[in-house]
């Protein structure tokens, strides 16, 4: 029996006329944006008569009508003829869903309102100086201090942090900042400082400062000789948060791309990331952040409060105002981003800068 609904079915005996009847029909309702007509030949179907009649009708509308005749030699000649007159034809109904999705999601993106791209001009000229000094010493990064310059510069707010070449300089700067401290070994020759031991965490007093500054500098010159030791630094301990990373990188086709993730020590192990080609909009930043899937841990699970959103999202617009600031940047990245709760902003923990070119 046919079906008056959708899909509609006028039988596998039908004719040309009774397609061109159902297909005018259902193009009488202003509900309707779209008709897909699904044709498997039987040997009663006069193929090429029912293609005439699509064509007919499509040439009444401006709503697109696709269609799947299946058949391949069968239907060829048909499938031909509709699409001399702008008809698309797939050989699978799959495909043609598939197109129509695409169709769709078009005609979204075309609907979107115009994107905001909002401006932090004034963060460059306090930033500048140590990108020139950077190059005219030759070096591909810039160090512990200089990022964390940078940083303030562009309005993060790193943990306060001083730098120790001694044991000494490493219990006055705890004692001035206050315990517990963290300890990390600066060096221009190592950026991923964790993977060899040189962080260590919950500093609580003289004991715990000495050791740890014997250890790191110790394991450091039995990994890694030939690296230069500029020192330790030292830096306040940070009630925990959620951890994100958010990061530059300079792609040989697209420019510097913005990225964001879940961060930490498992960012290379979960992959979770999201880029965008800088400048953001806001409409960008929003959305980087919302299409990882570590997304709902941001939301808050088992009752944990919402994350800074509203942070992470104009953390990722004044990164990448400063990948624009400074085109030499090659690589960046600030990992981890300490998201607090909704309110209370973001704490940039580490960071590291590799530059090149002009």
């Amino acid at each position: 029996a046919a079906s008056f609904y959708n899909p509609i079915d006028i039988l596998g005996d039908s004719g040309a006329d009774r397609y061109e009847k159902a297909l005018s029909t259902v193009l009488k309702d202003e509900r309707i944006n779209c008709v897909m007509v699904l044709l498997t030949p039987t040997a009663v179907v006069d193929v090429e008569a029912t293609a005439r009649s699509v064509m007919t009708v499509a040439a009444r509308t401006d709503r697109p009508i696709l269609t799947s005749f299946m058949g391949k030699e069968r239907v060829e000649p048909a499938t031909k003829m509709l699409l001399r007159h702008g008809i698309p034809n797939y050989s699978y109904p799959e495909e043609m869903v598939s197109s129509l999705h695409a169709m769709y999601r078009y005609h979204l993106w075309l609907q979107r309102p115009e994107k905001r791209y909002p401006t932090y001009q004034e963060f460059r000229e306090k930033a500048e100086q140590i990108f020139i000094d950077a190059k005219r010493e030759n070096r591909t990064r810039l160090n512990e201090l200089e990022v964390q310059n940078v940083l303030h510069a562009y309005g993060f707010s790193p943990p306060r942090s001083l730098l120790a070449r001694t044991s000494e300089e490493a219990l006055a700067a705890a004692k001035g900042i206050g315990f517990p401290v963290v300890m990390k070994i600066v060096s221009p020759q190592i950026s991923h400082k964790s993977d060899i031991g040189g962080v260590k965490v919950n500093l609580n007093g003289k004991r715990d400062v000495e050791n740890a500054f014997f250890d790191i500098t110790t394991r450091v010159r039995n990994l890694l000789p030939s690296a230069h030791i500029t020192g330790v630094l030292i830096q306040e301990m940070v009630p925990k948060g959620r951890e994100v990373i958010i990061g530059i990188t300079s792609d040989p086709q697209f420019g510097h791309m913005i990225m964001f993730g879940m961060g930490g020590i498992y960012v290379e192990v979960l992959k979770d990331v999201s880029f965008r080609i800088a400048p953001l909009s806001k409409e960008d930043a929003h959305e980087m952040i919302r299409e990882t899937k570590s997304f709902p841990l941001l939301r808050g699970v088992r009752g944990e409060p919402e994350a800074d959103i509203d942070a992470i999202e104009k953390s990722l617009l004044v990164l990448s105002q400063m990948a624009s600031d400074f085109p030499q940047i090659i690589e960046a990245d600030i990992n981890p981003l300490l998201v607090r709760n909704r309110g209370e902003g973001v704490v940039a923990i580490d960071a590291r800068f590799s530059i090149g070119g002009d």
